[in-house]
């Protein structure tokens, strides 16, 4: 006989919820399993408690119930200092997590934790502010830096410290299309090295063309979790999420309706394309 046994988590979360203060139930028995190397989405509107969740992931908050597991640790029993040692969130506001006078001392403010000898520390700092693009600025002022800049440094302040996993709240806002692709390539990398990365967005557009997986939230609930692009077939799930379905399954979903075949699969610009030019290949050789 041969068993089969299944991967364990990396990241599990059991019986999970979160109460404010104020009273407020952030958070309403989430239970989700996370495995090595994911690439996952998490959306939902304002208030369903996404930040909230990602809050508890590296220690700044701490479930009122239930556990969160990381590679098998109960990380309730772990200092932040120890879990952002594998965890690393980029907020969705850069200024809030950049205060160094420099972007040199960014980046090694960010490596002080790992007590790296001097030479490695240097050399990590330099490694990174090439790979940003950022080298030319080293010595500026984080205040002195455009949006966009300011993005890429707090990516890199998290990024340097090479953590199991990555979230990014909202890493699209606001950008233009030369940083969206740089925030790409960058998910690409990180993912090419086994990293988890966990992604809070709107984009619709963005998590359906490059997330596999989808968490929707609403009010503190998780009302679906599966593959992105079947999530995005339901509009009722979507509507109880408060998003708006991209534009591309848009699209699809009227060319179905007036005849076209086979395009459920078409969840990005270049399969759309390459799609109506075959389309147009085939009937104009006919006619």
């Amino acid at each position: 006989m041969i068993f089969i046994i299944k991967d364990l988590p990396l990241i599990t979360i059991s019986e999970m919820s979160y109460t404010y203060p104020n009273g407020t139930e952030a958070l309403k028995d989430i239970n989700i399993n996370i495995y090595k190397g994911e690439l996952i989405g998490i959306m939902g509107k304002n208030g369903a408690g996404k930040t909230t969740l990602i809050r508890t992931l590296n220690g700044l908050i701490r479930p009122t119930k239930g556990n969160i597991y990381i590679e098998n640790e109960n990380i309730n029993e772990k200092t932040i200092a120890t879990i952002s040692k594998k965890v690393g969130i980029v907020f969705q506001n850069p200024n809030h997590q950049l205060f160094a006078n420099s972007i040199e001392e960014e980046i090694k403010f960010s490596l002080r934790s790992f007590k790296l000898p001097q030479e490695e520390t240097q050399n990590r700092i330099d490694k990174i502010l090439e790979e940003f693009n950022l080298e030319k600025y080293r010595k500026r002022s984080p205040l002195n830096l455009s949006g966009g800049e300011s993005k890429k440094l707090a990516i890199a302040s998290i990024v340097c410290r090479n953590p199991e996993v990555l979230i990014f709240d909202e890493p699209t806002l606001g950008q233009d299309g030369k940083e969206m692709e740089f925030f790409i390539n960058i998910i690409n990398r990180e993912k090419n090295k086994g990293k988890t990365i966990i992604i809070i967005t709107h984009n619709t557009e963005f998590a359906y063309e490059h997330l596999p997986r989808t968490i929707l939230m609403a009010d503190g609930d998780i009302i679906a979790d599966g593959p992105t692009q079947r999530i995005f077939e339901n509009e009722p799930l979507i509507l109880a999420a408060s998003l708006v379905l991209p534009q591309i399954r848009q699209l699809c979903i009227a060319m179905e309706q007036i005849g076209f075949q086979e395009v459920n699969n078409l969840n990005s610009r270049d399969k759309l394309i390459n799609y109506l030019q075959d389309f147009l290949r085939s009937n104009l050789t006919k006619a």
